[in-house]
C-alpha cells in the first residue's frame, strides 16, 4: 500500500514438463490463520524508509488457486493509526493461474522482470517465457508463487493518501514460511520489497469445503 502518486514524475509526499493440472503441495505454513510479520521497503529518491507490516491469511483454497487475508502497515507517517487492507491472492499453480498476470496494467515484460527478482524462479524462467509456465509441474516445488491484490481499506478511507492500485508479486518458501514480494504499480516507486517471516501467533479464519489443509 504505497503512497498515492498523482504525477509519477513528481516526488511523493511520503515514500511509500508435466501437465499443469496439479496443485502446489499442502503446506502447514500457508494455511488459514497463519500470521507473518516483517517490513515493506517504501524508499524513494528522497529518503530511505520501511514500514512494519503484519499479514494474516483469512482463507486458503489450493484447489482453486485462491487465498485472501489482511495486511497491516504499522508506522505509516501520514496515518494516525495502523492502516489495514484486505487482499485476495492468486496462487500460480499453472491450472488456475499462470505466471502471466494479464491484468492490473502488467505486461508480460513486467511479469518476467518481477518474477526474475526471485532466485527460486531462475530454474523456471525459460519455460515461463515460452508459455507462462503452463507445462510446468509445481506440485513438489519448494516455493509457491502468488499475486496479492489489495481490494479495499478496512479501517481508513480512500482519502488516506495511500494507494492500492497495484499488486504484489510474491514468493513463499514452503520450508520456513518466509515471504518475499515486490509491489508493482506504474505510479509508485518500483520494486518496493516486502519481507515477511511466519510467526507463532494463534490461528483464526475460515476454511473452504473443497479443500482442507492437513
Amino acid at each position: 500500500m504505497p503512497v498515492r502518486v498523482v504525477d509519477s514524475s513528481a516526488p511523493s509526499q511520503v515514500s511509500g514438463g508435466n501437465s499443469g493440472s496439479t496443485c502446489p503441495q499442502p503446506c502447514t505454513l500457508l494455511s488459514v490463520g497463519q500470521a507473518f510479520s516483517g517490513t515493506q521497503n517504501v524508499s524513494n529518491v528522497q529518503k530511505d524508509e520501511a514500514w512494519r507490516v503484519n499479514v494474516r491469511i483469512q482463507g486458503c483454497d489450493l484447489d482453486h488457486g485462491y487465498l485472501c487475508g489482511t495486511m497491516e502497515a504499522l508506522n505509516v507517517p501520514m496515518a494516525d493509526t495502523p492502516v489495514i487492507t484486505f487482499w485476495e491472492g492468486e496462487i500460480v499453480d499453472t491450472k488456475n493461474h499462470t505466471f502471466f498476470t494479464g491484468k492490473w496494467e502488467a505486461t508480460l515484460e513486467d511479469d518476467i522482470r518481477h518474477w526474475s527478482k526471485f532466485p527460486s524462479f531462475s530454474p523456471l524462467q525459460s519455460q515461463v517465457e515460452a508459455d507462462g509456465g503452463k507445462s510446468l509441474d509445481l506440485s513438489n516445488y519448494p516455493y509457491i508463487f502468488m499475486r496479492w491484490k489489495e481490494l479495499y481499506f478496512v479501517n481508513v478511507g480512500t482519502d488516506c493518501g495511500l494507494t492500492i492500485a497495484g499488486f504484489y508479486y510474491v514468493c513463499f518458501s514452503c520450508s520456513d514460511g518466509s515471504i518475499n514480494g515486490f509491489y508493482y504499480d506504474p505510479n509508485s516507486s518500483p520494486f518496493q520489497k516486502l519481507e515477511l517471516k511466519s510467526t507463532n501467533e494463534g490461528r483464526s479464519g475460515f476454511s473452504f469445503s473443497s479443500y482442507q489443509l492437513q
